[in-house]
């Protein structure tokens, strides 16, 4: 994949001349052991030099590269490894903002970065993702992007957010490197209009990003062939070899959403290769971040399991960068490629003493070094949540045709353990015309609600499995339609918690006894909080705490909240239309 990436012949001239020793080089590590990801060697006390952005020399001997205006990083004792890559990332599930998620990716030895851009399309379109592509420019790593798949993962209503001329013009940014996580479902019903995408992302020499949970078979060679390289779905070893054999690119997850690593790490038994095995975080959220790091936690976590070291790192660089193309920028420590280097105690010791990004010395001794650069949202990011008038108990009733029903069967969604949820038929109590609730049963009220168009359609269903036995928990951040999505165990409560949504313009609060228990803002797309990194993490703990002191047992009640509209795994989900049968396709009724 070709990207404007590149030294110009000024300094190409100098890198050579570095090399030859008839320039100096701005800086210069002497006497580690360089992690070699080509060959899979550990070189013992080499040397790199480097010129602006550029490596010029790597070998045993680089005292000709020194000068009096050298800096110089004395590494004997140490490792160095490639900048690490996560190739699928999702900047948003921090939930802070782009300044505040470097600052502390930065002291992670992270120095490039391939991130889906979904949350935003849905919110606010094209201008959102724009905006986005903006905030992650000249910053102190490299940031990537895919294109967002909303045909693919996008509820009905949201799939237009982003016309074919401005997915052709993403297509077109150098910073675009794809077209993001496509589900499987509707490839192998046919989709039209999908297909139609896939042809315009392959036609620009550009990656389609797969999402293949529970394709097998058939269905997942369908959804191969239709050329998805790429996938993070799979949860056990078995299932990485199978996409492995087709070709794949298998990323393996380790964050927030899903921690797959160690019920995969059986496969580094097999006698295969490993080139096209990666490790990504799937994103990470704010408290994960703080306690355990970015990429680096990763790839400890994998040596800690039994990986070789150096496959391992290779993991985490050159098999990522070989994936989307950029192998001859990123991915390893060799002249002519950009400067990105982490220094770390030793091959099994992941902790960045030093990290050099684009030839910058970013992290000393540990401690960052630089600053990101401050983006500033406009307007437009931050009215989104645009509900019509407040709302009151009577919107969440559940009202049952037959008036004289004293009980019916209801189609509700039933939580498990992670997200894919399954379907449940229940028989419900009705009283006065409408459905009573059932917390003994652990049965609850969910709704959908629209806050993109202005109309406020919403529908009201039922949730088995949220464990509230009083008050009611609503957040802005939905996956694939950015709804409002609320759950509750009073009608008065749920009313209660959305309007206070809407005064704060997005956001996740707690609500029971007439008051608010816990709230973290996010006035920024209803996504991102205009909070530190600690605070975030503070917020989401006490959200945490307040919904499990209603009755909720769910361990990231928040995730599991949001995930609720997503159309990536197969399985039933509520929209504002009503609930949603994603392997089907198709609506299905409330009442059976």
């Amino acid at each position: 994949m070709n990207t404007k990436i590149a030294p110009t012949a000024s300094q190409i001239r100098s890198l050579v001349n570095v090399a030859l020793g008839k320039e100096k080089a701005d800086l210069t590590i002497i006497g580690g052991d360089l992690v070699n990801v080509y060959t899979g060697e550990v070189l013992k006390g080499w040397g790199v030099a480097t010129k602006g952005e550029w490596i010029a020399y790597a070998g045993e001997d680089a005292a000709h590269t020194i000068g009096p205006e050298t800096t110089v990083i004395e590494a004997s004792g140490k490792t160095l490894i490639p900048g690490l890559i996560d190739g699928h990332a999702h900047l948003l599930h921090t939930h802070a903002t782009i300044h505040e998620f470097l600052k502390h990716v930065i002291t992670t030895g992270t120095t490039t970065i391939v991130t889906e851009m979904l949350d935003f399309a849905f919110t606010v379109g094209y201008a959102g993702v724009a905006d986005f592509l903006e905030s992650v420019k000249d910053q102190p790593i490299k940031v990537f992007a895919t294109a967002p798949s909303t045909l693919a993962n996008g509820q009905v209503e949201y799939r237009d957010s982003i016309s074919t001329e401005e997915f052709d013009s993403l297509l077109a940014n150098e910073r675009v490197l794809g077209l993001g996580e496509s589900n499987w479902v509707p490839v192998t019903r046919g989709d039209e209009p999908l297909m139609d995408l896939f042809a315009r992302t392959l036609g620009q020499g550009k990656r389609l990003e797969g999402h293949s949970a529970g394709a097998k078979g058939n269905k997942l060679a369908a959804f191969v062939a239709s050329g998805n390289s790429s996938d993070h779905e799979p949860i056990a070893s078995r299932e990485v070899l199978e996409r492995l054999r087709l070709g794949m690119h298998v990323l393996i997850r380790e964050g927030d959403v899903r921690h797959d690593l160690e019920a995969i790490a059986a496969i580094k038994d097999e006698p295969i290769d490993f080139r096209r095995l990666a490790l990504t975080t799937d994103g990470m959220g704010a408290a994960h971040m703080l306690a355990h790091g970015f990429m680096d936690s990763l790839v400890r976590k994998a040596i800690e399991l039994g990986f070789e070291p150096v496959t391992a790192i290779q993991m985490a660089t050159l098999n990522v960068a070989e994936h989307f193309g950029l192998d001859s920028i990123v991915g390893g420590i060799a002249p002519g490629k950009q400067a990105d280097i982490v220094v770390v105690p030793n091959i099994r010791d992941i902790t960045p003493v030093h990290v050099i990004s684009k030839g910058q010395q970013v992290v000393e001794k540990g401690l960052r070094t630089v600053e990101p650069r401050t983006h500033i949202y406009p307007d437009f990011m931050r009215k989104t949540v645009r509900l019509p008038r407040d709302l009151t108990a009577e919107d969440f009733k559940i009202t049952v045709k037959d008036s004289g029903a004293g009980e019916v069967t209801v189609r509700a969604i039933d939580l498990g353990a992670d997200i894919a949820n399954k379907e449940a038929l229940l028989p419900m109590k009705v009283a006065n015309g409408s459905l009573e609730l059932d917390t003994k049963r652990d049965i609850i009220k969910l709704a959908a609600i629209d806050r993109i168009h202005g109309t406020g359609k919403m529908f009201v269903g039922l949730v088995r499995g949220f464990g509230l036995k009083s008050g009611a928990f609503a957040a802005t951040a939905s996956w694939d339609a950015s709804n409002i999505l609320v759950v509750g165990a009073s009608e008065a409560d749920m009313a209660a918690v959305v309007n206070r949504i809407r005064e704060l313009q997005g956001g996740s609060v707690v609500f029971a006894n007439g008051k608010v228990l816990a709230e973290l803002p996010m006035p920024i797309s209803g996504q991102t909080a205009e909070l530190s990194m600690e605070e975030i993490a503070g917020k989401f703990q006490q959200i945490q705490s307040s919904v499990e002191s209603l009755g909720c047992g769910l361990d990231y009640a928040h995730l599991m909240l949001n995930t609720l509209t997503t159309t990536i795994v197969p399985s039933i989900r509520i929209s504002t239309d009503g609930l949603l049968d994603i392997k089907s396709g198709k609506r299905v009724d409330l009442f059976v």
